[in-house]
């Protein structure tokens, strides 16, 4: 069974008072995919490399397979990790970088021929075995790369930010492949990316990493529907959530929110955790596709908005808005209806599926089911 569990991990680079990371607590289970995601500088590639043995554990507990592993040397966690830059031998063949590891293992020939030759099919890279990295394009060498950790039939497979070399429309091709493998080889995965739409559609969980702490764990659609703090809410989804500061006001025993220029009512199902905040702001959220466009002007619920920018996509146009105050926002429609640069017109949000963060925690004001 090869779980991962990360016990209160924490890890101090030397001459600097700031955790790079702060008691991560995290359990991968045997099988699972898990996507380590947030922005540069975050901390989850630090904590990718603690499980991989190339960085030394501050403090806390790492488990592999139930065993112990914060003093064990990383040849010995029966770990393969998959690098951003490949980290192929250049002046060895495809073969020969594949059948490296075994070869220094000591592993019989014919069961090195076996599992290169299998892992070559697996990523259909057969027709390569006798070039060299110099004579491939990045997603093949990507593929090499990938396959020179599965010969090793690793417990876990450890990739940090495999595709942020590769074009976009490889990227796609390659996010399609690794999860197909994933579902193949039913093996414990542990992905690090700063990109949100990988993990969304990668991942059976994903953990949101900022300012070296785990900000949240869960589904990717859990965390899309219910995010923690406005950090979660803002990483996940793309185009982001809108945010926008609202006063929290009771006008005949109902709360409404008031932006200056247009107010809202909150859903019924929200008013009851928004009366504590009569009197003070609040931000609200808003997802782009959250966002309607309507006909009608003037009444409750309805949002003036200037058109600032428009972004037409075929199926669908989002465009860049911007309130009377100089909020911003992003709302996707179809692309039926055409807009022009600083027209005036008019939305309506979904409020059942607004968002509510306090003004100085950035908190949900919401409660998350479970």
């Amino acid at each position: 069974m090869a779980q991962v569990e990360l016990k209160n991990i924490s890890k101090i680079y030397e001459g600097s008072d700031v955790p790079a990371m702060e008691n991560a607590n995290i359990t991968v289970s045997d099988k699972e995919f898990v996507v380590f995601v947030g922005p540069s500088g975050c901390g989850k590639s630090t904590t990718l490399r603690m499980i991989a043995g190339l960085e030394d554990i501050s403090s806390g507990e790492l488990f592999i397979d139930g065993k112990k592993m914060n003093d064990v040397p990383p040849k010995d966690r029966d770990i393969a990790m998959v690098f951003q830059n490949y980290a192929l031998y250049p002046h060895m063949t495809v073969y020969d970088n594949m059948a490296f590891a075994l070869k220094m293992k000591k592993t019989p020939k014919d069961e090195i021929e076996r599992r290169v030759r299998g892992a070559a099919k697996i990523l259909n890279i057969e027709q390569f075995l006798n070039r060299k990295p110099k004579a491939l394009s990045g997603g093949q060498r990507q593929r090499v790369a990938v396959g020179r950790a599965i010969v090793r039939d690793p417990k876990v497979f450890l990739f940090d930010e495999p595709l942020s070399n590769l074009d976009a429309k490889l990227r796609v091709t390659m996010r399609a492949e690794i999860s197909a493998l994933h579902h193949r080889l039913q093996a414990t995965m542990i992905y690090v990316t700063h990109d949100q739409v990988e993990a969304m559609t990668m991942a059976n969980r994903i953990v949101v990493f900022n300012v070296g702490k785990v900000q949240q764990i869960g589904a990717p659609l859990y965390l899309y529907n219910h995010p923690v703090n406005k950090f979660v809410a803002g990483f996940i989804g793309s185009p982001p959530m809108n945010f926008i500061r609202l006063q929290v006001t009771e006008e005949g025993g109902r709360i409404v929110l008031d932006e200056g220029s247009f107010k809202l009512r909150p859903a019924d199902e929200h008013e009851q955790y928004l009366k504590t905040y009569a009197g003070k702001e609040v931000y609200f959220g808003i997802r782009p596709e959250d966002l309607s466009y309507a006909e009608s002007a003037g009444a409750e619920g309805i949002m003036p908005l200037g058109v600032s920018v428009i972004e037409p996509l075929g199926s669908e146009t989002t465009l860049w808005l911007r309130s009377e105050k100089g909020e911003e926002l992003i709302a996707k429609t179809g692309p039926d209806r055409i807009f022009k640069i600083d027209e005036k017109a008019n939305f309506t949000p979904c409020m059942k599926k607004a968002h509510y963060f306090d003004i100085k925690t950035e908190m949900s004001i919401l409660p998350l089911p479970e």
